[in-house]
């Protein structure tokens, strides 16, 4: 065992410039465990390496050096599930996959499960060893298809829950970077008129020798405020940001008060309103159909419920399941779910295919969520137009204004 731990070291992405057999000068890039490695594969390979450096994993342009997401996850676990169906072994698939990881990281990721699986750790613990990556869930999954000698089957149901999960969080993504575009976009236009074409006004107005509007007036006020205080104004905002971000982490109590806020804004909070629902729905599928038993599949659709609003009632849920409640009549206690939702679930347990009827939930709201994204992006492009066109034409037409009146009284 201690020899194949040692054998499976990670291996490391190292550039090379030498000359080939021809004598002309060559380079490029190979995977080895260190650089004595390196410059012995680069020999076999009829290359006479004169430099062998290892490559960067920092880099503010190299694609491959960006950091592991969620989505190289779901990918990574559609390639295992792909390869075991193959009837590929899991070590070898491991290597596969590795190998063919386009992100330094995630190749290094995969290397290191597949040196702890090669030492004889189970697949499952290998994957809890990196928590930033492996949630709770997946893990428990992977177990459970382990101990029932259906891994691949249960890889391919984790890739298929990641893969929507994920499309379904960037849908939300869409959904609010919409509106905070057209705020930072009419911020930055009213900015830029107000330091830089504002006072070119101003000149022109001193000449005048007459009283200007009252709304010329509040326009150079406000054009004075940005010029003196644009770099405070902009630190403030940085601050503001960076500090409600750390109080949300540090801060519970704050963190559910915004949960419980975002779900009462108009249109955005009935996209995260099914999307929660999505997600329980679809994580509670996923872990029931896997064989968990639905008190521990409860446990994990809490975990995933993405926002304190459905936790909590997941959690109550949970509680009432424990008891011997039938999970339509603990789902109906909570108040928050559809009548729907609590008449699917009634007919999936009726009909003992609970899973089956969680997951046609699941997709029904999925749909309903890139519905209401679709209908918000046509509902918003009008809006960016209205509230483009107010700022920039109030602020034209409060330059304008003195110019207006000095052609009357002439």
């Amino acid at each position: 065992m201690a020899n194949a731990a040692t054998k499976e070291k990670k291996k490391l992405t190292f550039n090379w410039e030498g000359k080939d057999r021809s004598g002309n000068r060559s380079k490029g890039k190979i995977d080895a465990e260190n650089i004595a490695a390196a410059k012995a594969l680069l020999r076999k390979q009829g290359i006479n390496p004169g430099k062998v450096a290892k490559q960067s994993s920092f880099s503010l342009f190299n694609s491959k050096a960006k950091p592991i997401k969620p989505l190289d996850i779901a990918f990574f676990t559609r390639q295992m599930a792909t390869m075991m169906k193959s009837g590929v072994p899991l070590i070898q698939g491991l290597e596969i996959v590795a190998n063919g990881a386009e992100k330094i990281k995630l190749k290094e990721l995969i290397y290191e499960i597949r040196g702890d699986v090669s030492s004889g750790t189970d697949f499952s613990t290998a994957l809890s060893r990196h928590p930033k990556y492996f949630d709770d869930l997946t893990c428990s999954l992977v177990r459970a298809g382990e101990q029932s000698g259906a891994l691949e089957t249960m890889l391919d149901r984790i890739a298929t829950y990641k893969e929507k999960i994920e499309s379904l969080k960037a849908k939300i993504k869409k959904a609010m970077t919409y509106p905070a575009a057209v705020v930072v976009v009419g911020i930055v236009v009213s900015a830029i008129l107000l330091v830089k074409v504002v006072p070119q006004f101003q000149d022109i107005f001193r000449s005048f020798g007459a009283d200007l509007p009252a709304f010329t007036l509040f326009v150079i006020g406000l054009s004075d405020i940005a010029q003196k205080y644009w770099f405070i104004v902009l630190l403030a905002a940085i601050a503001a940001g960076f500090g409600f971000t750390k109080l949300r982490e540090k801060s519970q109590k704050f963190s559910d008060f915004v949960d419980r806020s975002v779900l009462k804004i108009p249109v955005l909070g009935e996209i995260l309103y099914k999307a929660a629902i999505a997600r329980f729905t679809r994580t509670l599928s996923t872990t029931f159909a896997a064989g968990v038993p639905l008190v521990a599949a409860l446990d994990s659709a809490s975990g995933a419920a993405g926002n304190v609003v459905f936790r909590t009632a997941i959690i109550q849920i949970r509680n009432g399941v424990s008891t011997g409640q039938s999970l339509q009549n603990a789902v109906n206690m909570t108040g928050i779910f559809p009548a729907m939702v609590t008449q699917m679930i009634a007919i999936g347990e009726e009909a003992g295919s609970l899973d089956t009827m969680l997951d046609k939930i699941a997709s029904f709201y999925e749909e309903e969520v890139d519905n209401a994204v679709d209908n918000l992006s046509s509902l918003l492009e009008p809006m960016i137009m209205v509230v483009l066109g107010t700022l920039v034409g109030g602020l034209v037409i409060a330059m304008y204004l003195p110019i207006f009146q000095l052609g009357n009284v002439v």
